[in-house]
């Protein structure tokens, strides 16, 4: 496991936090990550979309562990232009229930994470 403050330290200094809406109207605060040297880091979440457009969301259990989700991932990973850091706990309830709602989500226009 990663201490919380190692994580954050590895994130891109340039990362500027970029609201999305989920399906829930529940606002993130996402961290972009360069998509040519991103790789992923284990018990971390990630969403990667193609303009505004969701194309996978997840972790790196999910693409060892579940094929549907491995498939999904290589598919978007070929097509995406974007790729973000998503802030969750450790709690798999919470997780499972923040890629649902990001699966449905949106950039939100006009509005910064501060």
């Amino acid at each position: 496991m990663v201490p919380v403050l190692d994580r954050r330290l590895s994130l891109p200094s340039f990362s500027r936090p970029v609201n999305w809406l989920g399906r829930s109207g529940r606002f993130y605060a996402l961290s972009a990550e360069p998509l040519d040297s991103f790789s992923l880091r284990p018990g971390e979440l990630y969403l990667i979309a193609r303009g505004a457009l969701v194309l996978w969301v997840g972790s790196s259990a999910d693409v060892v562990d579940d094929p549907q989700s491995r498939a999904r991932f290589r598919l978007a990973i070929a097509t995406a232009d974007r790729v973000f850091h998503v802030e969750a706990g450790e709690d798999d309830v919470e997780r499972m229930t923040i890629v649902w709602d990001l699966e449905g989500a949106a950039p939100v226009s006009g509005l910064h994470a501060a």
